[in-house]
């Protein structure tokens, strides 16, 4: 004998209320999996044309994004002209967003101490003024440690000439887009750029076998 019509109704009442609970338990599954993520950490470093720190800085791993942009000046949205012409105080800048539990804040200020000149206090390479300097824009007083601790290691090796500056994190402004990820857009005038300023060649010569890869 077939089953009644609100015996149907009742077995497919049932069979709706079951996957709209299981629908609503997964959905709060993944709500909790996004809230659970690891948080990601950031830092700064100028270190000369911010085209080569963000390519450097790219082939870490760990290393979530790189922005090329301007940190440490007085001038708020500085545009590029601004800043190469020493008017804002600007430095050329990195922003590195990374996962502290793939790469550390002390193993990026090492890899990055050894991909620049860290005893040229007019700029970097063939790259001279203001804000070619380098620097790193330190949060607070643990990375502050950190820097010291790495500085005063270089400094051992360099005889205490060290003169890239230790600054307070501030605003840190994005460069126009065609900076970003320039290495990639624009390979073939980037890759001369970088061979005729002789980066590679400096940082070899400074730093030798200690140079991090």
């Amino acid at each position: 004998m077939s089953k009644s019509i609100p015996s149907i109704i009742a077995l497919a009442a049932g069979a709706a209320g079951i996957s709209v609970a299981f629908l609503s338990s997964a959905g709060a599954q993944d709500q909790a999996d996004t809230s659970s993520a690891k948080p990601l950490a950031s830092a700064v470093f100028a270190g000369g044309c911010f085209w080569c720190v963000e390519a450097d800085f790219d082939k870490v791993t760990g290393v979530m994004e790189s922005i090329s942009g301007y940190a440490g000046g007085h001038v708020a949205k500085p545009t590029y002209k601004q800043v190469t012409h020493g008017d804002t105080g600007h430095y050329e800048a990195v922003k590195i967003t990374y996962d502290p539990d793939i790469v550390s804040y002390e193993e990026l200020v090492h890899y990055f101490m050894r991909h620049i000149d860290p005893l040229d206090a007019r700029g970097q390479f063939c790259d001279k003024g203001d804000s070619y300097r380098s620097a790193i824009f330190v949060g607070d007083d643990s990375e502050r440690a950190t820097v010291d601790a790495e500085f005063a290691a270089d400094n051992m090796i360099f005889d205490g000439k060290v003169v890239t500056a230790v600054l307070d994190a501030s605003t840190f402004w994005p460069a126009e887009t065609y900076h970003q990820d320039y290495y990639t857009k624009n390979p073939i005038k980037y890759r001369y750029y970088r061979t005729a300023c002789g980066r590679d060649k400096r940082v070899k010569a400074l730093w030798g076998t200690r140079k991090a890869h």
